[in-house]
């Protein structure tokens, strides 16, 4: 990297990960382990986490000799001993675990970026029907901001609670909002969201479910994803949201389907993302349909599209890597934008072919 950080952000944040050993919070720390604005200090993982006491490097063995910190076992201890010597605290936990304490961290001044579904959605009701438990920390939903990296950068920049968005909803977001932002949508049209991802977006731990050998191609959850609120609420249009799982390890595809307003064109829709996305080198406007392979173990998001003009249907597809830039690299990308620095910094190195 031949970019030096800039002189206002010159000192090395100090870092802990929680939810250290599960695949989001290793690509994550892979990441910082590139980045020359970072120094991890702690690798953290749940109270009664059997990974307790291992090194990260013996529970993801790529990173031997580049990342061998202990992890250690999160309680109110640990915060009280380290967290205010903090300045930044990445949550790769369970929803809960960031709805009861992210607030506490911003309290001791530690700026918090949350890959947890904790304060993405912003009324607290939607909480116990599609998470599961009652959000009693509204102050901080109230306050934290949600970071789609593209999109939302100001937030980013004022925020020190940042909500990662959710991987099926960045791919879909991508799509959806240089339309909807512009008001090309129909009102009260169908907009649907077919998704599809492969089996580590269930995370690490053990589940018949998601057991690479007992998946085939199925939907899942229709009509009551967690996400669907997400899309709806950040894309300011109702969405229907079919999510599907496939039996491969690592990869999202999103497809919108909606119906544009009479006279919008295709120069209109061509030129709307080329305003979105011209100046966002994460952002790929291919010229075929994505393809997951394209984008596997990168933190690009490739969109192609397609009007029919005869109908004003509008086809709007987005591939991405469900760890990277569902996850782990827009955290990174939400983090830089907080430090001043471009979103993509440590992410893609611009100089490498002329």
């Amino acid at each position: 990297m031949t970019k030096a950080i800039p002189d206002s952000n010159n000192s090395v944040k100090k870092v802990a990960v929680i939810g250290a050993s599960g695949y989001a919070g290793a690509e994550l720390i892979g990441l910082l382990c590139q980045h020359d604005g970072v120094i991890i200090n702690h690798l953290v993982v749940s109270e009664n986490s059997s990974s307790e006491g291992k090194l990260f490097s013996d529970l993801h063995g790529r990173f031997h000799g580049v990342c061998d910190l202990p992890l250690t076992a999160f309680s109110q201890t640990w915060f009280d001993d380290y967290a205010a010597t903090l300045d930044v605290v990445f949550f790769a936990t369970p929803h809960e675990f960031s709805a009861d304490w992210a607030q506490a961290f911003v309290d001791a001044g530690v700026k918090v970026f949350d890959l947890s579904g904790g304060f993405r959605l912003k009324d607290a009701q939607d909480y116990p029907k599609y998470y599961g438990f009652e959000h009693a920390n509204t102050d901080a939903l109230a306050s934290a901001k949600y970071g789609l990296a593209e999109w939302q950068q100001t937030e980013i920049e004022k925020s020190n609670l940042i909500a990662v968005p959710g991987c099926y909803p960045t791919a879909s977001l991508l799509c959806l909002k240089p339309i909807t932002g512009n008001n090309f949508h129909l009102e009260n049209s169908l907009i649907v969201v077919n998704g599809i991802s492969g089996v580590t977006g269930a995370g690490r731990n053990a589940s018949l479910a998601t057991n690479f050998n007992e998946v085939s191609l199925k939907a899942y959850n229709i009509l009551q994803h967690r996400h669907q609120p997400e899309i709806s609420q950040e894309a300011h249009a109702d969405v229907i949201f079919n999510p599907h799982l496939a039996p491969y390890k690592r990869g999202l595809m999103a497809t919108v389907t909606l119906q544009l307003k009479d006279g919008i064109s295709a120069k209109q829709v061509d030129e709307v993302f080329g305003q979105a996305y011209n100046d966002k080198p994460l952002v790929r406007i291919v010229k075929s349909w994505p393809e997951i392979g394209n984008v596997a173990q990168t933190p690009f998001a490739d969109i192609h599209w397609k009007l029919d003009k005869e109908k004003q249907v509008l086809v709007v597809s987005c591939a991405i890597d469900n760890l990277l830039k569902g996850a782990a690299s827009q955290a990174l990308q939400c983090f830089n934008i907080s430090q001043g620095l471009p979103s993509e910094y440590s992410l893609v190195n611009k100089n490498c072919c002329k």
